[in-house]
């Protein structure tokens, strides 16, 4: 048997990149997976297809998870068709670059929803049910900006940092009722994400790396899997750093 055996998880983002690495890796260990991702189910079918093959059920569901009656409907329908949810993966996630003094209102918002209003969002949508049984994981995408903070990137900064907060404190608030919330800050791992940043900042970046090299998906999906599993039942509020060497604690 796999370490999530039986288990429904909830993974967002997770048409591609990382959410994509976890949603496999949960149905490599026996879980069924519910992908969300703001994206056509087409683009999802590379996930979906990987999940089936290792025998877990899985659904695809497009919603926007910064938009609160998106996410509602989504919540509906995972649980109408499974009946619970026991793992949810707050990986949704956008970056971009932007000065702070150039940077629009329209511009901060957008990131700051994706990134952090999505975690509160999809964690009141899936919570209660994981209470009313005493039981259920929450694991939340941060990153290592937010401890040493990035050029161009006050407002991903911000919502990782936000991210990391909102971790710590709904982990005093619930853990003693069962259920587990902690989050991973991942380094710089090789993405779409990636892609989309600038050559002058891949450079930069891998030059402040100890190990001179970015991460790979499968370097952080165990952790999500470590989080998720009867392994990780005394991790609360924790925040792990799967990130060579970019933050040392």
């Amino acid at each position: 048997m796999g370490k999530l055996e039986g288990k429904i998880a909830v993974v967002t983002g997770a048409g591609s990149g990382i959410g994509q690495g976890i949603a496999i890796a949960f149905a490599r260990e026996g879980a069924s997976v519910i992908v969300v991702d703001v994206c056509e189910q087409a683009k999802a079918q590379v996930t979906l297809d990987a999940v089936a093959e290792f025998g877990g059920a899985s659904h695809f569901i497009s919603a926007d998870v910064s938009d609160a009656a998106a996410v509602s409907a989504m919540a509906d329908e995972a649980l109408a068709r499974f009946g619970r949810v026991d793992v949810l993966v707050n990986n949704a996630g956008i970056f971009t670059e932007h000065l702070l003094e150039e940077m629009s209102v329209e511009q901060w918002d957008h990131v700051i929803n994706v990134n952090l209003r999505s975690v509160f969002l999809c964690t009141r949508a899936l919570i209660g049910q994981m209470l009313d049984r005493g039981e259920g994981r929450i694991i939340n995408i941060a990153s290592q900006l937010a401890y040493i903070g990035g050029t161009s990137a006050v407002h991903y900064t911000a919502s990782k940092a936000g991210v990391i907060g909102l971790t710590k404190a709904l982990a005093r608030e619930v853990s003693h009722r069962g259920v587990l919330v902690n989050a991973i800050a991942p380094g710089p791992i090789i993405t779409p994400l990636l892609e989309d940043e600038s050559e002058e900042w891949r450079s930069a970046k891998l030059a402040e790396l100890p190990i001179r090299r970015f991460g790979r998906v499968d370097e952080i999906t165990p952790t999500a899997v470590l989080l998720a599993s009867a392994d990780g039942s005394y991790y609360v509020g924790a925040t792990l750093g799967p990130n060579g060497g970019d933050v040392m604690v």
